[in-house]
């Protein structure tokens, strides 16, 4: 049915998710290591990983061929494969119906790309031999949109096929990129998230990054993708209704000093755009980055009394799947917790590179 004229469009419905985080690779080892608080922040083998951080937080035993099969993952990067790893998670359990219309089923990925990939090939190709010098079956690595495209070949999507990259909000983006879409007639279903990997070149470029004043935090990797769908799609198609994706704000900053008063905007005006008032968030799901960045995201959320659901001190610094582990632990909190039934979720994020996001649900 249309909506009303004047009426705010619906937006998209939450019909599934899939994670691959540092406790494991599914959403029941996501949910069980956060509802124990369990730390999957662990020391670093420094035979595998000559990296310059003592601990980090890896997806346990992760190892491209062994998840996905020797078929064509000869080439493929970590970042690739934890990508297409989850895509598959997501389609295997909710993907009922969704092969029959693959032009109408697409992939929003967000990432930074892979640090590691970049450097390798660099190198090869100043280091090779002759004549050939480098492997070009690893050139796709090194371009951004290398995991989303790669995900879609493999497992048949053949809708939109878009990359994000946007730093900590980086999934929020891709979201909202989702959500316009599929109001723009592009796509019926769309998988949305993101990804990120540990590596020894993103270790060391993070070891000498400003952090807001304080000392790197041990990094993370993994990545979530959620189906989002009308919710009329996902009933017919026998998916639950997780959440309803009420809105999303974005804004930037220059100085980090403003980054509060701008992340309380987005806050403020993604509350208005669903007529909601700060005492109706029911759960709060902060980026929690470190130094002054998070004293910022703490003053732009002191007017709200939800319950925080802290995640970076138990899984490290996920780079671009930040936020993507920020939602699937509020889908998580809402299918342990029935009285957050139909109560509203804020997921906020704050990137040092002057990027702030805040994404509001409503959880079912």
């Amino acid at each position: 049915m249309a909506a009303a004229a004047g009426a705010p469009v619906p937006g998209p419905v939450i019909s599934g998710w899939a994670v691959s985080s540092p406790y494991g690779l599914g959403r029941h080892e996501f949910a069980e290591g956060l509802r124990h608080g369990q730390r999957a922040i662990a020391p670093v083998d420094k035979v595998s990983w000559p990296v310059p951080y003592e601990s980090a937080a890896l997806v346990p035993g992760f190892d491209v061929r062994a998840v996905l099969g020797r078929k064509g993952t000869r080439s493929m990067d970590r970042v690739t494969g934890i990508a297409a790893a989850t895509v598959g998670m997501l389609l295997d359990e909710y993907g009922a119906g969704l092969a029959a219309a693959p032009e109408s089923t697409g992939l929003v990925l967000g990432t930074s790309g892979s640090v590691q990939s970049i450097m390798d090939f660099t190198r090869d190709a100043l280091t090779g031999d002759k004549p050939y010098l480098v492997d070009p079956a690893r050139f796709p690595n090194t371009v951004m949109n290398c995991p989303t495209g790669q995900s879609a070949i493999r497992h048949s999507l053949k809708g939109p096929n878009v990359t994000v990259s946007g730093g900590a909000a980086t999934a929020l983006l891709a979201l909202q990129y989702a959500t316009r879409l599929l109001r723009g007639g592009h796509g019926t279903a769309l998988l949305a998230g993101a990804v990120e990997e540990f590596s020894v070149q993103r270790a060391r470029i993070e070891r000498v990054a400003e952090h807001g004043g304080a000392d790197p935090q041990p990094l993370g990797e993994g990545g979530a993708l959620f189906l989002l769908e009308d919710e009329e799609g996902a009933r017919e198609s026998g998916r639950p209704v997780l959440a309803r994706v009420l809105g999303s704000r974005f804004r930037a900053f220059q100085e980090t000093g403003r980054a509060g008063t701008v992340l309380a905007r987005c806050v403020a005006d993604v509350l208005a755009g669903a007529g909601a008032r700060a005492d109706d968030v029911e759960l709060l799901v902060p980026g929690t980055p470190p130094g002054l960045l998070g004293k910022q995201e703490e003053h732009a959320l002191d007017g709200l009394t939800g319950n925080r659901l802290p995640l970076r001190s138990l899984i490290g610094d996920a780079g671009a799947a930040s936020a993507a582990f920020q939602l699937a632990a509020a889908l998580a909190e809402a299918a342990a917790c029935p009285t957050l039934v139909d109560r509203l979720a804020l997921v906020t994020a704050v990137d040092r590179d002057g990027t702030v996001g805040a994404l509001l649900l409503r959880l079912s």
